[in-house]
């Protein structure tokens, strides 16, 4: 090669290395600091945060986009603001996408779009998990239409992929209009405090139309949406810690819906008894107890990684460890409301419990539960549907699907959370289970009514009835004597039975009827 190609061929490649400098920058350095200053990572640090080290391929770097509409023509900026690519996460395949804020606001446009579309597509034909850090002021207002077309074909992505592949969203800043709708079409949605937030109609459109005062923090900041919308999971304090996160979440998950979930290597005795376990339950069948505690002593050491902790806190939904092995987790919990199951409660297990069955994670179900939260506020909100919400996903599911009964069993709440009449392949109670249609005093109050009024003292005689109905009823001994309870196990053995029971359940084969889908009370 003569000196003069080579200089040539060297001055390509620099110029190679301004190009992706630049690209790096994103819309400049001054952009870029005052990114920092908002206390915001920018697309491609959160990127290299949330992969592992050296592994993100980044493609498309230089596209731009097509506008030349008002001043468009001047600003074109490589990557047109949006970072995507593949790498890996504990060396496992992961495609993502970051919205770049610093370059015209994260908006999207066509370009911007066809990015991202490209990114879901690759994810879908390698099975392998997408990742979305929206961070982003909406559609580009100057493309009009054409940006809005990216959206749709975004969400079209989002459905096709439901059920395929796991999706993540991190919000990681503003997220706005229809652009809210492909976090909320993911499996799970991330926000960060102070700094991220999701909403149809901003503050000030709510402020003209309804006359209502609201900051953007109380609109739609990411307490506001993990605490009372449901729409987030997980609530972090910075960006680092959303990633982290995101990057602990995708260690339970399989690639795709016909691999089976990772398995790491148990650091807990399988066999050995947690004799604390026989305590846990309060004599007093009105005291309270923190599930977690009981969840927290069967599953492997650290494991549990709680899942939307903050919204409906009367039900506990998570993935853990058993022996190394995926698992998910739907929890009564007797220290909110009793564990009672009211509408906010079914729609969150029933998302979770449809989640773990799309991916091969089988299910593991505590269950404490008094039953339906009465009341006119929820009878009027439809706690019928969405009771019926949680019903349908666990007679749906074909994984594996142990119930351990610890307390109360009352009612249709008893059916609902993975009884053996709707497909529950084990069921173990607790010598403190209560499995009856109702408690002793509702029971009481309802049959002997009349005896007991008639009683010369009537408070006595209540007692007295009381305690021979819990004799009878109160006790999981009737539903095992049925079958309905495969064995009442002392509750120091549950983590070595349930092992024992996934084991058994490792080559589960279970299918439904031939359909295209069902029609389930949304």
């Amino acid at each position: 090669m003569s000196n003069g190609a080579a200089g040539t061929a060297q001055a390509r490649i620099e110029q190679l290395r301004q190009r992706r400098a630049q690209n790096e920058l994103g819309g400049g350095q001054e952009r870029v600091d005052a990114q920092h200053a908002r206390n915001k990572l920018t697309a491609h640090e959160r990127v290299r945060v949330l992969l592992d080290q050296g592994s993100f391929q980044e493609l498309d770097p230089f596209v731009v986009h097509r506008s030349d509409d008002f001043g468009l023509d001047r600003q074109r900026i490589p990557g047109d603001g949006v970072v995507t690519g593949f790498g890996r996460v504990d060396g496992r395949l992961v495609f993502v996408y970051a919205q770049d804020f610093t370059v015209f606001g994260g908006s999207l446009s066509e370009t911007h779009a066809a990015k991202i579309c490209k990114i879901m597509d690759m994810a879908l034909k390698n099975g392998a998990p997408v990742v979305g850090l929206c961070d982003s002021g909406g559609a580009r207002i100057q493309e009009g239409v054409v940006s809005l077309s990216g959206y749709s074909e975004i969400f079209l992505r989002n459905t096709l992929a439901s059920g395929v592949i796991p999706q993540i969203s991190a919000i990681m800043g503003p997220c706005a209009g229809g652009a809210v709708y492909s976090p909320a079409l993911t499996d799970f949605c991330v926000m960060v405090r102070e700094t991220s937030n999701m909403f149809i109609t901003g503050p000030n459109v709510i402020k003209a139309v309804t006359h209502e005062d609201v900051s953007f923090e109380e609109l739609g900041g990411a307490m506001a949406h993990n605490s009372k919308s449901g729409v987030a999971h997980f609530a972090a304090e910075n960006d680092e810690e959303a990633l982290y996160l995101v990057r602990r979440l995708l260690s339970y998950l399989p690639r795709n819906n016909v691999e089976d979930p990772p398995r790491q290597p148990p650091e807990t005795s399988v066999t050995t008894p947690d004799l604390t376990l026989n305590d846990i339950i309060p004599d007093n069948p009105n005291r309270p107890y923190d599930m977690r505690d009981v969840i927290g002593r069967v599953v492997d050491d650290g494991s549990f990684f709680e899942v939307h902790e903050h919204f409906a806190p009367n039900i506990l939904v998570g993935f853990a460890r058993l022996a190394g092995r995926s698992i998910g987790i739907v929890a009564n919990q007797p220290n909110v409301l009793a564990g009672v199951l009211d509408i906010d409660a079914s729609v969150k297990g029933a998302r979770f419990v449809r989640f773990c069955d799309c991916f091969n994670i089988p299910i593991i179900t505590f269950e404490d539960v008094p039953g339906f939260l009465p009341g006119v506020a929820q009878e009027h909100g439809g706690i019928i549907r969405h009771g019926a919400k949680l019903l349908y996903a666990y007679c749906e599911a074909t994984v594996p699907k142990i119930t351990v009964i610890t307390r109360k069993a009352y009612g249709g709440a008893y059916c609902v959370m993975n009884s053996r009449h709707i497909r529950g392949d084990l069921v173990y109670a607790w010598p403190s289970a209560e499995i009856a249609v109702m408690g002793p005093d509702a029971a009481v109050n309802i049959i002997f009514r009349r005896e007991i009024e008639a009683a010369e003292d009537a408070e006595a005689t209540r007692q007295r009835l009381i305690r021979e109905y819990a004799e009878r009823f109160a006790n999981p001994y009737v539903a095992a004597s049925r079958g309905y309870v495969d064995d009442v196990i002392e509750p120091a053995e549950t983590r070595a039975r349930l092992i024992a029971g996934l084991d058994m359940l490792g080559n589960k084969r279970d299918t439904n009827p031939p359909k295209k889908h069902g029609n389930i009370p949304l």
